[in-house]
């Protein structure tokens, strides 16, 4: 927690220090967290509508209940499932990458290099991960809910689903509040922002030898999938609220 705050204030108090070293860091990961793992998450949102999505779409349509779809998608696709394994697609692709990195730099003593030099490690190496992991989850979420809604409905077509395509649109679109939107922008920031602040905190909160990064990782995934969780389940208990 500490930590957090730390990361916070420095990165509010230096908004706009050194923006011409910080900018191209923080696109230099939104790089590594977002347009790499392009066809990665494609791959799983096309899996999600094929196996899940496109099965329960045809089952409600047996039942007669066709009506809900909209919904169905809205609340497992856009409120849930998108933004959850999204974030833990980036934990696991670039979280993991970030601890070990920082933590061998602790280990190397690059860590110190910076500080003698005079330059604030959380604002060089912290601060670019919080915006670009921020970013990042967000556009990837989107990515992922569009390929998931448009494959799962095309396995649906493909299975002779009675369900034309702008009835589809439309339950979707009549599923949706602004809510949503504002509640999938916040929960996606506030994945990225956990997960690089649990891996940088991680990697360099303490020094560290070769051979403890390994147990560090492991410690900031677990770390990040249960904050990610909790925070899921606040945002949720205040969707519900509203």
């Amino acid at each position: 927690m500490a930590f957090a705050l730390i990361a916070t204030g420095v990165t509010v108090t230096k908004f706009n220090v050194a923006p011409r070293v910080i900018r191209p860091l923080v696109r230099a990961q939104i790089h590594r967290a977002g347009v790499r793992l392009l066809p990665m998450i494609g791959f799983l949102g096309c899996a999600l509508g094929l196996i899940i999505i496109g099965q329960t779409v045809s089952l409600l349509t047996q039942i007669g209940a066709h009506t809900l779809i909209g919904t169905l998608m809205v609340t497992v696709v856009i409120r849930e499932l998108g933004p959850l394994l999204t974030a833990v697609v980036v934990l696991a692709r670039v979280g993991a990458a970030t601890v070990i990195e920082l933590g061998t730099s602790r280990a190397q003593g690059e860590v110190e290099a910076l500080e003698a030099l005079g330059i604030d490690p959380v604002h060089y190496l912290v601060v670019p991960r919080m915006w670009g992991l921020a970013v990042s989850v967000f556009a990837l979420t989107i990515y992922f809910v569009l390929v998931a809604l448009l494959s799962g409905y095309l396995f649906a077509f493909l299975q002779d689903v009675p369900l034309p395509p702008s009835e589809y649109f439309h339950q979707l679109a009549a599923a949706l509040r602004w809510e949503d939107f504002a509640m999938l922008t916040l929960k996606t920031a506030a994945f990225g922002i956990i997960i690089a602040v649990v891996c940088c905190y991680q990697g360099l909160a303490k020094p560290l030898r070769i051979e403890d990064v390994p147990n560090a990782t492991t410690r900031a995934v677990v770390s990040s999938v249960v904050a990610c969780v909790a925070v899921d389940a606040v945002f949720i208990v205040a969707y519900l609220l509203i």
